[in-house]
């Protein structure tokens, strides 16, 4: 499996046609305290870029944006109970949701995880 990042903070694990997304621990870590999220459909189809879902947290309220085009597979239904496990396990359990990709070419356009790293140390 492949993993991109988007400058909004997103990452996308890639295995075949299929993207789990999720926000990075450095994006969790400057929310706070997450208390809802609001997922997609599944089903709903996504431009990239478009904003998808929402996370609450003791500091505010951010849109989630899709880092590719596509359709929503499943979301992480997990967290209706849990939206803590976004905090806790960021960039593994706490994912959001699952996008059938239709363009596999715009991952060109995201950071390998290094890239990513050197990203956030610029900010």
């Amino acid at each position: 499996m492949t993993r991109y990042f988007s400058q909004e903070h997103e990452w996308i694990e890639i295995e075949g046609d299929l993207g789990t997304v999720g926000i990075t621990d450095y994006a969790q870590g400057q929310l706070g305290d997450i208390t809802f999220v609001d997922l997609p459909e599944a089903g709903a189809t996504f431009g990239k870029g478009d904003s998808v879902a929402v996370v609450d947290s003791v500091k505010a309220a951010s849109d989630v944006y899709t880092p590719v085009s596509g359709t929503i597979a499943e979301a992480n239904g997990a967290l209706t109970d849990e939206p803590e496990l976004v905090n806790t396990q960021a960039e593994t359990g706490g994912w959001l949701f699952r996008i059938r990709l239709s363009d596999a070419s715009e991952l060109e356009a995201l950071m390998d995880e290094a890239a990513y790293k050197q990203y956030v140390e610029s900010l």
